[in-house]
């Protein structure tokens, strides 16, 4: 949407942003924008951490490469 309809329509959009968690793309003759929830800009800032973190990404990689039937079920695990 261009920056004049989202100036007409901005707490419509930022609720639906937050309900939804939908991003909302903004463009102006300057460049491009991105509006998201907190909730999803925290859970990208959390993913850009632990995958700057080699151990924690070899960690999850090696999680992902597991066959379910190896996993633990959740009422089984410790917490």
């Amino acid at each position: 949407m261009n920056a004049t309809n989202f100036r007409k329509n901005i707490f419509c959009m930022l609720e639906q942003t937050i309900k939804y968690n939908e991003p909302v793309n903004i463009s102006t003759k300057d460049g491009n924008a991105v509006l998201v929830s907190e909730e999803d800009y925290n859970g990208l800032m959390e993913t850009l951490y632990l995958s700057s973190d080699p151990r924690v990404k070899e960690s999850i990689v090696e999680g992902l490469k597991t066959p379910i039937s190896e996993c633990v079920s959740e009422n089984d695990a410790e917490w």
